[in-house]
């Protein structure tokens, strides 16, 4: 596979119109590709249809965190302080080396302690946008998307379509009008919970699972007026299940597995699933590491996702199912074992009487760009037709989101 760039890049670094040391902290971060590059290898044929395919269709990544993190993580106070520091480095060069059309990019989510160790307090989330947003203006590669058009438009100027996304709504309190502001700041997609409970319903911590509360349906409802697109992923089963059900509008799954092959929390049961098909929305199929494992493969692999994504487009169709990797630039397994408790990694990997092998990164997966080439070559070297990848690398997406979003 030839690495090219994308026709819009320019060469910009993240807060170039700043001083490093001055006006804020000078940490050292990642590199991008710090566990190399893995390309799955193809055919001259398949490698041609790959091309085209990438060329002709928007590809589109429900659900990722494409920023840097520290390069050192050996301790948990080398990620606090960066994240403590409320500015996180977007890795534009990395993208551009991606085949992402479109990304949504869900900021800090459970590392967001700018302010309190227990994260996603709301100045807080305003603060991780608003400095991101600030970035953002002062480039023009990523195009801030607030509607389908704008997907298609960055795709044809050789650029990335960026979606601000907030992974659970615990900073909204007991106040839905904040749905609107954040749906005025650009925000596209809303997580119902994160993994712990807040007041709109119970996430995948919980032993027991209440279900949407009556401020949840508000909320719901609040979103589908305003045209947010509405994210179970981190809700308990229950709770995820009332929101499809009490949503008017098709809801997304946005990084998640199937129940029916990695019992954990994490993953989605096949009830879920199906509410989801039926309401018109997608599951995104999650790759972040150790959690859509399979218990014959005993770790996780790129062919374990997959197995997750097969078995989710044979019970509900082709048309329900797309990619949200859920990675970042950085040591993932790190991050997770800094974060255990915040990022409930316990609850995402444990699966009832399975045991796996912990691996140090995903190999073909470890971070956004990578996985951008390598699902579409899985695809591609397993017989899926044109037609087929285009709908699960962004066509899925798009026809929700044409739904959805106003």
């Amino acid at each position: 596979m030839e690495l090219k760039k994308k026709e819009g890049y320019k060469g910009y670094q993240a807060y170039s119109y700043l001083e490093a040391g001055k006006d804020y902290p000078d940490l050292e971060w990642a590199d991008w590709d710090w566990a190399g590059r893995h390309v799955l290898e193809l055919s001259d044929e398949q490698e041609a249809m790959v091309k085209e395919i990438l060329e002709k269709y928007p590809y589109v990544s429900v659900h990722d965190h494409p920023t840097f993190f520290p390069k050192t993580m050996s301790t948990a106070r080398d990620i606090n302080d960066a994240m403590r520091a409320g500015r996180q480095f977007c890795s534009y060069e990395a993208l551009a080396y991606s085949n992402l059309d479109c990304v949504f990019d869900n900021m800090m989510d459970g590392v967001n302690i700018i302010s309190s160790p227990n994260g996603w307090k709301w100045i807080d989330i305003i603060h991780d946008l608003g400095m991101r947003l600030c970035d953002i203006a002062h480039q023009d590669f990523l195009v801030h998307a607030k509607t389908v058009d704008d997907i298609f438009a960055a795709k044809k100027a050789g650029k990335i379509a960026w979606v601000g996304v907030i992974e659970g709504a615990a900073c909204l309190e007991n106040e839905e009008d904040r749905i609107d502001i954040l749906y005025g700041l650009g925000v596209r997609q809303l997580g119902v919970t994160y993994s712990e409970a807040c007041a709109l319903g119970s996430g995948i911590k919980e032993e027991r699972d209440g279900g949407l509360t009556a401020f949840g349906k508000k909320c719901v409802e609040r979103m589908n007026k305003v045209g947010m697109l509405l994210d179970v992923s981190h809700c308990g089963s229950q709770t995820a299940y009332d929101a499809v059900t009490y949503s008017k509008m098709p809801i997304i799954a946005s990084h998640m597995g199937a129940k029916g092959i990695w019992n954990s929390k994490r993953m989605a049961s096949d009830e879920l699933i199906q509410a989801i098909a039926k309401k018109g929305g997608v599951v995104g199929i999650e790759a972040a590491p150790h959690t859509t494992m399979s218990p014959a493969a005993g770790t996780h692999t790129l062919d374990t996702v997959m197995e997750h994504f097969e078995y989710v487009k044979n019970m509900v169709g082709i048309d329900h199912v797309t990619f949200g990797p859920d990675t970042l630039y950085g040591d993932h397994v790190g991050v997770h074992h800094a974060f255990a408790a915040t990022l409930s990694t316990k609850a995402t990997q444990a699966a009832a009487g399975s045991t796996f092998t912990e691996q140090p990164y995903i190999k073909y997966l470890e971070n956004p760009t990578e996985a951008s080439w390598n699902i579409v070559r899985w695809l591609v070297k397993h017989g899926y037709t044109e037609e087929e990848i285009a709908k699960v690398i962004g066509g899925n997406a798009i026809r929700v989101l044409r739904e959805v979003w106003k």
